[in-house]
């Protein structure tokens, strides 16, 4: 169910200046930058992006995230961004794979965690609340 291309998005985007270091070299924080506009773009294929998250009751908090470089990007560099849900029942993980977007070079890896917070309650759910499952339609 995974390989359904509902639960993928790309993204393309150019490197700015103000992203990177003196040597031209993206600084590592805005890898993370990226991963959320693809992530942002991945729930909003859902109607479940962040203010419908908060609307129906919970916020959804990355309590984990790795990104590992295989080549560094750079200023004015063209990228596409893709993201995909890989688990959904008790937690939201999404993978994401940075490409260059000339050559379709794979440049980095990555994922994050997020997981619902009951806002009423401010506790933690340790399955997926049943509005996640409805806006991707899918039965737990």
């Amino acid at each position: 169910m995974l390989n359904d291309p509902r639960f993928t998005t790309e993204v393309e985007l150019t490197i700015a200046f103000h992203d990177v270091d003196a040597m031209g070299v993206v600084w590592h924080g805005n890898y993370f930058r990226y991963f959320e506009i693809a992530r942002e773009a991945l729930l909003n294929q859902f109607n479940y992006g962040y203010r419908q998250m908060k609307a129906s009751g919970y916020v959804w908090p990355v309590v984990d995230t790795r990104v590992k470089y295989r080549d560094a990007l750079t200023f004015e560099q063209r990228i596409r961004v893709r993201a995909h849900v890989e688990e959904f029942e008790n937690r939201l993980r999404i993978a994401y794979q940075i490409f260059d977007a000339v050559s379709g070079k794979r440049t980095t890896t990555g994922y994050t965690i997020q997981v619902a917070v009951d806002e009423a309650s401010k506790e933690m759910c340790f399955v997926s609340p049943p509005v996640l499952f409805e806006r991707m339609g899918v039965t737990p």
